[in-house]
C-alpha cells in the first residue's frame, strides 16, 4: 500500500498519512543524500514501484509504504534526498521538518559506500537531532568494483549506532536491514550515538569544517582502497562526455540518435494502427447505418470524436513507446547530470544554472512534468525562470507534427536512410532553437522583472550504473507513456466535438472554422502561415497532438480524415492548400515557440500559485514565435 503526500511546514500529516501511521506499529524515516539508492531501498522494503532517478531532488515529496516483519507492521517514509538539513532548498526543508517532528521511531540514513566520507556529514547532522539512527551503507556492489572495502563493525563502533551493508537492487540483502530496524524499534539494540563534541566558543560557520574533519578521520580508519581500472575508466569517460570541446556535440549526437531511432521506428507501428482504426471506422459507419443512427450524430461521433482520438493514439503511441524507454536509459545510466554540467556555463551567462537543462530534458517528454520538476532548483528566482521557459522546448506531443513536416518538406529531395537523417537534423535544429530562445529569454528575465545573479549549487555526477531494463520498460510505459497518452486522450473527446462543431456548423453557408480562419488569415499571412494553421493552434490548446488533424479537417471541409498515416497523402493536402518551404519552416518554428498546452498551464498555476506568472508563461513563447515567423517571412520575401 502506498501514498505520496506533500509534507512541508506544519502540514506534516495529512488525513491519509495519519491513517497509515495509526495502522502501523512503528514509523521509519529513510533519509540520505541524492543518488545513494535510497528510493531503491524504499521500494525493496515496501514493494512499491516509486520512480527513481540519478539527479538531485528527484524525490520532492514524502512517499510512504508499509511492510510486515515478525508480526510487526512498519510504515516507511522516504523523504527527499538532501546533502544537508540546514533548509536552503525545498528538499532540505521537507527532510528537516520531518526528521525534527518526532513522527518516526527510527531514522535510517542511507549512505553511498563509494563516497562514504561525504555522506557521513548528513549522518552526524541527523544524530544531533534524533538518537535512534541506523546507518545503511548501500551500493556495496559498486564499492567492490572500485576495490573499496569498508569495515562495517568498526564503523558501527565509531558512530555508536547500528551499521548495515546492503545492495538495494538485491532484495535479499535488505533482510538484515529489516531485522536491525526491528531490534532498534523493539528496544533489543541499545542506542548510544557518539555525537561530535564541539569546543567551547565554536561558531556556526566553523561547525561544517569540524564535521568534515571528523568524517575524514573515521573514513581513514574504516575504508581501504585499491587502485582499479574501473575508477580510471569512469574518469576517462567523463573527460570525454564533459569536456569543453566534445561535451555539447556528444550531447547533441545522443539526442539526435534518440530522435532518429524514434522517427524510423515509429513509422511501421503508426501505419499498422492507422490501418486498423480505418478498418474499424468503416465497421462503425456500417453499424451506425444499421441501427439508423441520425447522420449528424454518427458524423459527430465517428468523423469528429473517433477520428481525433484514433489519430492521437496512432500518431503518439509508437513514438512515445520508443522515445521514453530510450530517454529513461540515459537517465538510469547517469548521463542527465552530465548534460546539466555541460550546459551550466551557458545557463550561468543567462544568470541561471545548469539544473534548468535537466528540467528542459524532462520537458521533452512532457512540459507539465518539466514544470513540476523545477522543484530541484534551489533558488526561487531561478526556479521561476525555469518554469516560465520550460515550454520553449518541444514536448513529445509536438514531435509527430514536427517529424511529419520535416519529412514532407525538409527531406523531400531525399529517400530512405538519408531522408530520415535529414528529418532528424531538422528536428534537432528546431530543438536547439528552443534552447537558444530559452537562454535568451532567461537572460532577459534576469535583467528585468526577475533580476539577480546565478546561484551556486551542488551538482553530483553519479557513477555510471547498469540500467535496470525491466524497471525501465515498466516505468517508461506506465509512468510516462500511459500517463501522457491518457492526458492527451482525456482532452481528445471534447476537442473532437469542438473540432467537428467548428468544421460542420456554420453561418451563411460557411463553417465556424472557415469564419475564424478567414478572420485570422491577414495576420497569419504576416507570419508566413494561413488562417487555418493559426486557428488549429488556438483550438489545440487542450493538447498539441491535435494541431495537424484540425488543419487537415479545415482544408478538407469537415470530411473524413483518411490515410492519416500516409505522409505522402498529407503532403499533397498541404501543398494543394498553398504550403511552401517557407510555410513549413514557419510552422516548425511556431510548433516550438507557442503557448503551452492546457495541462502545462495548470501545472504552472499550481507551482507558482499566480495567474500573473501563468499568463506570462502563455505570452512569452507566443510573442517569440510570432516575431520570429514574421522576421523569417520578411527575409524570405526580400532574398527569394
Amino acid at each position: 500500500m502506498g501514498l505520496t503526500s506533500a509534507s512541508t511546514g506544519s502540514n506534516l500529516l495529512n488525513e491519509n498519512f495519519t491513517l497509515l501511521k495509526d495502522q502501523a506499529d512503528f514509523t521509519i524515516t529513510l533519509a540520505g543524500n541524492p543518488n545513494v539508492g535510497k528510493s531503491t531501498v524504499f521500494n525493496g522494503l515496501t514493494g512499491m514501484n516509486q520512480h527513481t532517478g540519478n539527479w538531485t531532488g528527484k524525490t520532492v515529496s514524502n512517499a510512504a509504504g508499509q511492510c510486515t516483519y515478525l508480526d510487526k507492521k512498519f510504515l516507511f517514509v522516504d523523504i527527499p534526498g538532501t546533502y544537508s538539513i540546514t533548509t536552503h532548498s525545498k528538499e532540505e526543508e521537507i527532510a528537516s521538518d520531518f526528521i525534527r517532528s518526532d513522527i518516526s521511531d527510527a531514522t535510517v540514513v542511507v549512505v553511498d559506500a563509494t563516497c562514504l566520507e561525504r555522506n557521513l556529514n548528513l549522518v552526524f547532522q541527523i544524530m544531533d537531532i534524533t538518537p535512534n539512527v541506523i546507518v545503511c551503507v548501500n551500493l556495496l556492489d559498486e564499492a567492490k568494483k572500485k576495490k573499496i572495502k569498508i569495515d562495517l563493525d568498526l564503523l558501527s563502533d565509531l558512530l555508536g549506532v547500528p551499521v548495515v551493508g546492503t545492495t538495494a537492487r538485491k532484495k535479499k540483502t535488505l533482510d538484515n536491514l529489516l531485522n536491525t530496524i526491528y531490534k532498534v524499534c523493539s528496544g533489543e539494540t541499545a542506542m548510544c550515538p557518539k555525537k561530535i563534541v564541539y569546543p567551547d566558543g565554536v561558531t556556526s560557520d566553523e561547525i561544517p569544517s569540524i564535521i568534515i574533519k571528523h568524517c575524514e578521520e573515521i573514513c581513514d580508519k574504516v575504508c581501504s582502497f585499491e587502485r582499479s581500472d574501473y575508477t580510471s575508466f569512469t574518469r576517462n569517460i567523463d573527460k570525454v562526455l564533459t569536456s569543453k570541446t566534445l561535451g555539447i556535440p556528444i550531447m547533441l549526437l545522443f539526442l539526435g540518435l534518440i530522435f532518429w531511432i524514434t522517427i524510423v521506428g515509429a513509422n511501421y507501428p503508426s501505419s499498422i494502427l492507422s490501418n486498423f482504426f480505418s478498418w474499424l471506422q468503416e465497421k462503425l459507419i456500417i453499424g451506425a447505418k444499421t441501427i439508423h443512427m441520425p447522420e449528424w450524430l454518427s458524423s459527430m461521433l465517428i468523423l469528429g470524436v473517433y477520428q481525433t482520438v484514433t489519430w492521437i493514439i496512432a500518431v503518439m503511441l509508437p513514438p512515445m513507446a520508443i522515445f521514453f524507454p530510450l530517454f529513461t536509459i540515459m537517465e538510469d545510466l547517469g548521463y542527465l547530470p552530465r548534460i546539466a554540467f555541460n550546459m551550466d556555463k551557458c545557463f550561468k551567462k543567462a544568470c541561471t544554472n545548469g539544473k534548468q537543462m535537466i528540467t528542459m530534458c524532462m520537458g521533452i517528454g512532457c512540459n507539465a512534468a518539466g514544470v513540476c520538476g523545477c522543484k530541484i532548483i534551489d533558488s526561487p528566482r531561478e526556479r521561476l525562470i525555469a518554469i516560465l521557459t520550460n515550454a520553449f522546448v518541444p514536448c513529445n506531443g509536438r514531435f509527430p507534427f514536427l517529424i511529419t513536416i520535416a519529412t514532407i518538406f525538409i527531406a523531400a529531395s531525399f529517400t530512405g536512410f538519408t531522408a530520415s537523417i535529414v528529418s532528424t537534423l531538422a528536428v534537432v535544429c528546431v530543438i536547439l532553437l528552443g534552447i537558444i530562445m530559452s537562454l535568451l529569454i532567461s537572460k532577459l528575465l534576469s535583467h528585468t522583472i526577475l533580476k539577480g545573479m546565478p546561484s551556486s549549487f551542488v551538482l553530483e555526477l553519479p557513477p555510471y550504473r547498469k540500467p535496470q531494463f525491466g524497471k525501465i520498460i515498466v516505468r517508461s510505459i506506465f509512468d510516462r507513456t500511459i500517463f501522457v497518452l491518457g492526458r492527451a486522450l482525456s482532452v481528445a473527446v471534447p476537442a473532437g466535438l469542438v473540432i467537428w462543431i467548428f468544421a460542420n456548423i456554420g453561418i451563411g453557408g460557411s463553417s465556424l472554422l472557415s469564419i475564424v480562419a478567414n478572420f485570422l488569415n491577414p495576420f497569419a499571412k504576416l507570419m508566413g502561415l494561413d488562417g487555418y494553421i493559426l486557428t488549429a493552434f488556438l483550438l489545440a490548446l487542450p493538447a498539441n497532438e491535435i494541431v495537424l488533424p484540425i488543419i487537415l479537417m479545415g482544408y478538407l471541409g469537415g470530411t473524413s480524415l483518411s490515410n492519416l498515416n500516409d505522409t505522402f497523402a498529407i503532403g499533397n493536402i498541404l501543398i494543394q492548400n498553398g504550403w511552401t518551404i517557407l510555410t513549413a519552416i514557419n510552422v516548425m518554428i511556431f510548433i516550438v515557440l507557442h503557448f503551452p498546452c492546457g495541462t502545462t498551464l495548470l501545472s504552472i498555476k499550481k507551482e507558482t500559485g499566480s495567474l500573473k506568472w501563468t499568463a506570462l508563461a502563455f505570452v512569452l513563447p507566443t510573442i517569440c514565435g510570432v516575431l520570429l515567423c514574421m522576421c523569417t517571412t520578411l527575409v524570405y520575401n526580400i532574398f527569394v
